[in-house]
């Protein structure tokens, strides 16, 4: 698999050397324009033009001091990646560079040998009249070296109604020009008639598959592996057609909807099957990148955004399935990425940050925080208000600062103008880490850190400010605070501004509460309140399950706050809402008294 890769003059890279790592599941992340999609490209040019010299001209073309002159191509016969023109692929639409050869631009990739032993092969490209020619520049390989196999799937789009089956060339064009959508009925044919062939081939001479062969297919075959996954993760398998190449113009793959019984798959009899084009975008995505990451051809599989159609639980089972695929075959998965959700929970070893005019892999867990600030994400458009009002909420979401503000309006205090909230779900000491790398780019930064205490013991909280006594080293202007009870929706539990809330008598509230074995008590606003109010699941009781204050009277925790009155707003509320004000009407105390 590919070590590293070298770029001359090609796009936004100048003259850049990355590393990469040889196996296993790579998450390329940075900002827009950052470079993540030029390397995938790079090493698809890469491929392609390696796969023409190959074709046209022998191995021999792609080995040392071969006297044949450079191939060409003409502008549509390019099909690795979407250009406007060829031009694009120079950096700064330089193709010709005065007092230098033509052959300006040159990709180089390296990649050991099952001996170890580093292998190289360098391609050069020059542009002429429009007339694209590729040639080895350098290189130190032999007839019988292995190369590299990699597939490039760029975000999806593209799927048709009608699908011929298609040449390897025009798969790779349509893929290259971003339509992969386009062949992913060919691709998902290929991987049924190789299991259909091995089927046949394990059932010959026999009236049916002995178990131990069946059982091993199940586990090991691209295509069992394939119909296992979808119906696990959407209920739903694979069914082609038959195809011969004689008389059918056009490729057929429907879903049919499954469940599972305990044994296997059972097929859904009032489902009348559709064909792949009525399903989502996110399905359709899912199966296209997991298609290709199963093909036993593919060694290094280049993915860019894949997740792009994909919800946040989608997104992780993807990763999930592509690490399961890497570990068992040894794959090599590049893929480029701008999910926070995703990122967060990768082992930062994994995650190759673009910077600059290169990219290296992170070194340490809390430099994610910083690539995060770069990313076109969710958070990128808060560090401008947060430059202008240096003063910044960390909340495990942005309903627990509505919760607030509504709670300090009932209060009569003014909502600092200009707060940014920030969510993060993180602890005190990854939002001790978010603060750190946010200062470096707003160096009169404040901040104060809000979050459940769920777990963390009770004698970690200071009583009289709620500052969280587990972290040590406190910093400057930020204030870690930890809510004395379990969650922030433990001080909505009051029965009567839950009624007023619901329009519905008290004592239904009240014997609703009974029911998760809870009984509110008189001093319900008090910081002494009763340790089975402190530590109730107020999470829980307020919105999960059947028998939840949300499912019964249909209110929200906003709800319950906009019904409270001044006098039932608990002492921790309005402690935390006089910090926050202080905060940013003033500079903050020395660590030492935070």
């Amino acid at each position: 698999m590919i070590t590293s890769v070298r770029l001359t003059r090609f796009k936004r890279f100048n003259s850049t050397n990355i590393e990469l790592h040889a196996s296993g599941l790579s998450f390329l992340a940075g900002g827009n324009n950052s470079g993540k999609s030029t390397l995938l490209q790079a090493i698809a040019v890469w491929e392609f033009c390696r796969f023409v010299l190959e074709m046209e001209k022998g191995r021999a073309s792609l080995q040392p001091n071969f006297p044949g002159q450079g191939l060409g191509l003409s502008d549509d016969e390019f099909s690795p990646i979407a250009v406007a023109s060829l031009k694009h692929l120079w950096t700064n639409l330089k193709s010709q560079i005065a007092g230098e050869e033509g052959y300006s631009l040159a990709i180089e990739c390296r990649w050991l040998d099952g001996h170890g032993i580093e292998k190289r092969l360098k391609l050069a490209l020059a542009l002429t009249n429009d007339r694209l020619f590729i040639k080895a520049a350098d290189t130190n390989l032999v007839v019988a070296d292995e190369l590299p196999t990699v597939a490039y799937l760029p975000p999806f789009a593209g799927i048709v109604s009608r699908e011929n089956q298609m040449s390897g060339a025009e798969r790779r064009s349509m893929i290259g020009r971003g339509l992969a959508g386009g062949v992913i009925r060919n691709l998902v044919l290929d991987m049924f008639q190789a299991n259909q062939r091995e089927r046949a081939r394990l059932k010959e001479g026999k009236t049916k598959i002995k178990n131990s062969d069946l059982a091993k297919l199940r586990k090991e075959d691209p295509w069992e592996i394939l119909q296992s996954t979808m119906a696990r993760i959407f209920g739903v398998q694979l069914d082609v057609e038959p195809f011969n190449e004689l008389y059918h113009s056009y490729i057929r793959v429907k879903c049919i909807k499954v469940v599972w019984d305990g044994k296997k798959f059972a097929r859904l009899t009032n489902f009348q099957p559709r064909d792949l084009m009525a399903e989502g975008s996110g399905f359709l995505q899912w199966l296209s990148v997991y298609t290709l990451a199963l093909s036993p051809n593919v060694k290094t599989l280049l993915l860019d955004e894949p997740d792009a159609h994909l919800h946040p639980s989608l997104q992780s089972q993807l990763v999930d399935a592509l690490e399961d695929i890497v570990g068992s075959s040894g794959k090599q998965v590049l893929m480029a990425t701008h999910s926070t959700e995703i990122l967060r929970w990768a082992e930062h070893s994994k995650v190759l940050a673009f910077k600059g005019n290169g990219a290296k892999y992170l070194r340490h867990d809390d430099q994610k925080i910083s690539l995060f600030i770069g990313l076109g994400s969710d958070y990128a458009p808060k560090i401008d208000p947060l430059r202008k009002s240096k003063c910044m909420l960390i909340v495990e979401s942005d309903s627990d600062a509505r919760l607030l503000k509504v709670l300090a309006e009932k209060l009569n205090k003014e909502w600092p103008k200009g707060l940014v909230v920030w969510p993060w779900t993180g602890g005190s000491v990854e939002r001790k880490q978010l603060f750190l790398q946010l200062k470096a780019e707003v160096p009169e930064l404040r901040a104060l850190s809000l979050r459940d205490r769920d777990d963390l013991e009770l004698g970690q909280v200071d009583k009289l400010t709620l500052r969280d006594k587990s972290v040590q080293n406190a910093e400057a202007n930020l204030l870690l605070r930890v809510w004395r009870r379990r969650h922030i929706e433990n001080y909505l539990l009051w029965p009567e501004a839950i009624a007023r809330a619901a329009e519905k008598p008290p004592q239904e509230v009240i014997d609703l509460m009974a029911e998760h074995a809870l009984v509110v008590p008189a001093d319900f606003a008090s910081q002494d309140v009763a340790e089975a109010m402190i530590d109730a699941r107020g999470k829980e009781l307020t919105q999960k399950g059947d028998r939840s204050i949300k499912a019964v009277f249909k209110v929200q925790p906003i709800a319950i706050a906009k019904a409270m009155q001044l006098e039932e707003i608990p002492e921790d509320i309005k402690v935390l809402i006089d910090q926050l004000i202080d905060m940013c009407a003033q500079d903050i105390a020395p660590a030492n008294a935070a």
